[in-house]
């Protein structure tokens, strides 16, 4: 996939979004070419420096940018110049979707390995032991717990698992 291609693909725009947020969203957006620095950033696309500077600091912590200093040998002032390596997208979302699969095979397992009461008022949900410790009864209003199905949920969890291994490619 094309670098410009990359960048247009709202999976990636979303990836994106959540890694910088809203105001950092600029900054990942539209990489320049080659090396920058944080202040010509900020002044280019009219953001505050800490706005830039934390989302620069995102993309770092996350492999998609990379920095070097130079030093003025006048002041002794430390420049950062930035440079953006979003090849490395696609392998992080890779890594992210195994993490989502593992998440959800544990929660499934949790899921269908446990009974559940629910206070109907409150909507808090309880496991058995829970229910057993406060009498069936709700501590929050004193209603009485009833038993919660949960099956609807496993099996969308089920499904879920189902998807992401075929797209990972990964054998059950």
């Amino acid at each position: 996939m094309a670098f410009e291609d990359l960048l247009e693909d709202p999976v990636i725009q979303k990836y994106l979004h959540e890694l910088v947020g809203p105001t950092g969203m600029p900054v990942a957006a539209a990489p320049p070419d080659g090396e920058v620095t944080d202040e010509e950033l900020a002044q280019e696309l009219g953001l505050e420096l800490n706005d830039v500077r934390r989302a620069l600091f995102i993309l770092y912590e996350n492999d998609l940018a990379s920095y070097r200093r130079l030093r003025d040998e006048d002041s002794g002032w430390l420049t950062y110049l930035w440079t953006f390596e979003y090849e490395k997208i696609p392998e992080n979302l890779q890594e992210e979707m195994y993490r989502l699969l593992d998440a959800l095979e544990e929660r499934e397992e949790y899921e269908r390995l446990h009974e559940f009461y629910l206070c109907d008022i409150c909507s808090i949900r309880f496991e058995f032991s829970e229910a057993m410790d406060c009498g069936f009864e709700c501590p929050e209003c004193g209603s009485p717990l009833s038993s919660m199905e949960n099956d609807h949920l496993v099996e969308a969890m089920i499904t879920r698992i189902d998807e992401l291994q075929a797209e990972l490619n990964v054998n059950p």
